[in-house]
């Protein structure tokens, strides 16, 4: 049988052939758009809102999540958006979103605080709020390192950190009227403030911080003297009595002047941060440096130095050649004497008072003993002088006394024991006293005269008999001149004729 295999055509055999497919679909375009779409909205939202930062405050007063606001000069640059108490229970953290393009003003010295309405002295601050509510304010810093985590202060910074000006510091022993944010002045000129004010670390002053704003800093040299320019000055002198005071706000709060010498070496502008003394009055300020001082006691032995103080100057011919530096009372046991030690620094040079005909090669110290014993010998003496009759204010004054017992000064003691003699007021006392006691004597011996002549007079004595006998006589007496000028009336033939009897 033949093979029908052979016979029937050959047909090709058929196998499986992958078919080919595009990587992309179309149909994910639409899914890649959105996403797309999305992450650009969230980054865009992102850099929107600005950076968050967190600001811790003593409480949450006047704050209000969601609702207060962060200012920059009247302009909003962020809000509170969250506040939570501290661990410690004693502060609380505010979160708050920043405005866009603030991440290079959120630096290290960067300041936030609560403005709220508030009155220091005579500065009102934050009277707007009273209407818009509490806000939060800031004050851009200087510094270079990035910061999101701040402590707010307690109260608005005085002087914002890009005010032209220099800060100094001022030392004094009391505080005095000066408060912060009083001002300070140049030539009756405001020209800072004090910004703070803090007790020195050893106790015995503070140091008072101040602010001076250009263009008036540049005054300010390592010469310059601060003063009080608190109240009024009231001073009464020969020309008549003189009132002084830098302005109404200095009586009112206190204040602070400042002035540099117009004599002297022309110093350059102090450096930030230089320590001055801060004086009394502009007197002290300007008062010249001790030269050559010399202390000296002075022994008092009357009953009362009241006026006397530290500071009183010591005078020659009315020209200040010292100062009292001490007042020290003192009673001894052994004599039952009271006195008043008083210590005197004389330095002539310093008031620019010249010595003539001075040896040049002698040696100071014995020169100055030479020279005050010479004086002794002729008569000088210290007293005590009333200065202000107002006040009673006394000063000591050395004169020379030629009339004066002899007396020396004891150098063997420190300081040197000076001479001294009654001042005008002891003197003065002892008139008085003498005055006094002439005055009771003259009182007594009256007293006694009274009582002798009221025994003289007293009912049933010899003198009150004798007065009444001599009355009664005088009355009869009075009564026959009556009689007999009633009778020559009648008849004043009776005085040439004589007296006749009557007809019957």
């Amino acid at each position: 049988m033949p093979d029908q295999d052979q016979s029937l055509p050959k047909v090709p055999e058929s196998r499986v052939v992958a078919k080919k497919r595009t990587r992309f679909s179309f149909v994910w375009i639409i899914p890649i758009v959105a996403a797309a779409a999305g992450v650009w909205i969230a980054v865009t939202k992102i850099l929107s809102e600005g950076p968050k930062i967190t600001i811790v405050f003593q409480s949450a007063e006047g704050l209000e999540a969601g609702k207060t606001v962060i200012q920059y000069n009247g302009l909003k640059v962020g809000t509170i958006t969250a506040i939570i108490l501290a661990e410690d229970r004693h502060h609380v953290i505010a979160t708050a979103k920043m405005a866009p393009k603030t991440d290079e003003y959120l630096v290290k010295d960067t300041k936030f605080w609560v403005v709220r309405p508030q009155i220091s002295g005579l500065n009102v601050t934050g009277l707007g709020t009273l209407i818009s509510g509490d806000y939060v304010g800031v004050a851009l810093g200087q510094s270079k390192e990035s910061e999101r985590n701040f402590t707010a202060l307690d109260t608005a910074p005085l002087v914002a950190g890009d005010t032209p000006g220099r800060f100094f510091v001022l030392k004094t022993p009391e505080l005095g009227s000066l408060s912060e944010g009083a001002p300070i002045y140049f030539r009756h000129l405001p020209a800072g403030q004090i910004i703070s004010y803090e007790l020195d670390k050893s106790g015995e002053g503070l140091n008072v911080r101040v602010f001076v704003q250009a263009p008036y800093d540049q005054y300010v040299t390592p010469n310059t003297r601060f003063w009080h320019a608190s109240g009024i000055d009231m001073s009464l002198s020969a020309s008549g009595l003189r009132l002084q005071t830098e302005s109404l706000m200095s009586i009112l709060a206190g204040g602070i002047a400042f002035e540099t010498p117009a004599t002297g070496p022309l110093l350059p502008p102090a450096d930030a941060d230089t320590v001055f003394t801060l004086f009394d009055d502009r007197s002290e300020a300007f008062r010249p440096a001790p030269r050559d001082p010399y202390s000296f006691r002075l022994v008092f032995k009357q009953s009362s130095v009241r006026g006397l103080a530290t500071g009183a100057p010591v005078e020659v011919g009315g020209v200040t050649i010292g100062e009292v530096t001490e007042v020290s009372p003192q009673f001894d046991l052994n004599t039952m004497e009271f006195s008043v030690p008083v210590t005197i620094s004389i330095d002539p040079q310093r008031y620019g008072v010249r010595f003539l005909n001075v040896p040049p090669d002698e040696d100071a110290a014995v020169r100055h003993r030479k020279v005050i014993d010479i004086l002794v010998a002729h008569g000088l003496r210290a007293h005590l002088k009333t200065g202000n009759l107002l006040t009673g204010a006394l000063f000591v004054s050395v004169d020379f006394y030629p009339d004066a017992p002899p007396a020396a000064v004891d150098w063997a003691q420190n300081p040197a024991e000076m001479p001294t003699m009654p001042g005008k007021t002891e003197e003065i006392e002892a008139s008085v006293a003498d005055l006094m006691k002439n005055l009771n004597r003259t009182l007594t011996n009256t007293d006694n005269l009274l009582g002798s002549a009221n025994k003289l007079i007293e009912p049933n004595s010899v003198l009150d008999t004798e007065l009444n006998n001599m009355l009664q006589e005088g009355g009869g007496a009075a009564r026959s001149l009556r009689v007999l000028a009633d009778y020559l009336e009648r008849h004043p033939e009776a005085l040439i004729r004589g007296k006749t009897g009557e007809a019957k």
